[in-house]
């Protein structure tokens, strides 16, 4: 393994490591223990959704309490306002305009993130334990200040470690900190279950009902993820002579989930916005709301399955362009065998694509529901969801592909510098 690829890894577990320590770093005035027991009540609710997308920061009520998920908010509203508008659309494309883009970006999760953190701490004031005591130890005004300025800090301290993972680590900093976040839940989780059991709470076979779906869980995660259609491609007699002793790929490969692990991540962050805000409130109307939404019920369910296959689609679109693959393929002198070069060539790759899209969207869905369903109605103690296996093992997988990749970009360098 090269200097540089080490070098990579250890960035990458550096950051991941200050990442764990703020969610240890809680916000002042709280009474923690009127925290804890609320949470504890809600563990397998809305709350036990959001817990496990922050890595149990919330329950701690850290500076990083929101999790990345304001930042994920705002990218998915800047991404439907850049398919709708054209202008935005093009600033992407744009080196200098890319750069402005992901300052807008920037200052829509400052404001989602001061709105978040204004509707907890106006929650948490009317929060008492089970003894009668409040959950606020200091002046309410006070408190919403502060509990505003330090989850701002905390959210926008987990934005730059996000993206210096991302330029100076290995694979993507936001999706490595959300698979953090949901791996570190898992000790306590295994924990809990046993002493549950244990202590006659919970039956062994349920137990051994609940791994099972897990394992058939991560192996159809697996087996989709790697699956691809191989969409031939053939060369004229010039282009072949001219390439002699270059590797040329003889299929275009189109993944059958094309949006990857997008459109779970997306949908999760949607729901979640308005659990955050209406969890931690008294009222009749926000708990009303609040329940309607808990994970596991008919409308979380129903709007997870919808959202996810929105975003399936919504996200495959942008990420597969078959005019550009179109375009490179008729300037390098290739064509699909049966299909004319040009328009043609990007109208059958658009159909194929469309295709796997609809599969992998009904799979991503069903994967993102089912699972947690069955689970839940099992008894389990703790949230366990599709949405949860899907990232980890996606984030697994795109991190060995990017590792693998460096070192054979490392083998490369080593016979260059060796005259081989």
């Amino acid at each position: 393994m090269g200097n540089a690829l080490t070098q990579k890894i250890l960035i990458t577990l550096g950051f991941l490591f200050a990442y764990r320590v703020l969610a240890y770093v809680p916000t002042p005035g709280v009474d923690l223990g009127v925290i804890k027991e609320f949470f504890d009540a809600n563990a397998n609710t809305g709350l036990g959704m959001i817990s496990m997308f922050s890595g149990g920061a919330v329950e701690r009520l850290s500076i990083i309490s929101l999790g990345i998920m304001p930042y994920i908010t705002a990218s998915i509203v800047m991404e439907l306002l850049a398919a709708t508008f054209p202008t935005l659309g093009q600033m992407k494309k744009e080196r200098d305009g890319m750069q402005k883009y992901m300052q807008i970006i920037r200052y829509f999760t400052i404001f989602i993130t001061v709105v978040q953190a204004i509707g907890v701490s106006m929650g948490l004031q009317s929060m008492t334990g089970r003894a009668g005591q409040s959950a606020i130890m200091i002046d309410p005004v006070m408190f919403t200040v502060l509990t505003t300025f330090s989850m701002l800090a905390g959210t926008m301290l987990l934005m730059w470690i996000g993206e210096q993972i991302t330029q100076k680590g290995i694979g993507n900093g936001i999706s490595l900190i959300i698979f953090a976040s949901i791996v570190s839940g898992l000790p306590s989780a295994i924990s809990n279950t046993v002493r549950a059991v244990n202590a006659g709470e919970m039956n062994f076979l349920v137990v051994l009902g609940i791994v099972a779906i897990m394992i058939i869980t991560i192996l159809s995660i697996i087996y989709v993820e790697l699956g691809e259609r191989r969409v031939p491609i053939s060369y004229s007699r010039k282009t072949i002579m001219q390439n002699q002793n270059k590797r040329v790929m003889n299929y275009i490969p189109v993944k059958v989930n094309l949006s990857g692990v997008i459109p779970p991540i997306f949908a999760s962050a949607v729901l979640m916005f308005p659990l955050t805000m209406l969890q931690s409130s008294t009222s009749e109307i926000a708990t009303a709301v609040a329940d309607a939404l808990a994970p596991g019920g008919l409308v979380f369910n129903t709007a997870t399955f919808l959202l996810v296959m929105f975003f399936a689609f919504f996200y495959a679109s942008i990420a597969f362009n078959a005019k550009d693959i179109a375009d490179n393929l008729k300037r390098q002198g290739g064509f699909i065998p049966g299909v004319r070069p040009g328009e043609h060539t990007k109208e059958f790759l658009n159909e194929i694509a469309s295709r796997l899209t609809g599969s992998g969207s009904v799979y991503l869905a069903i994967v993102s529901t089912v699972p947690f369903a069955i689970v839940s109605g099992m008894g389990a103690s703790f949230y366990f969801g599709g949405v949860a296996v899907l990232i980890i093992v996606q984030v697994a997988l795109d991190t060995m592909r990017k590792i693998e990749a460096q070192r054979t970009m490392n083998q490369y360098d080593t016979l260059g510098n060796v005259g081989l």
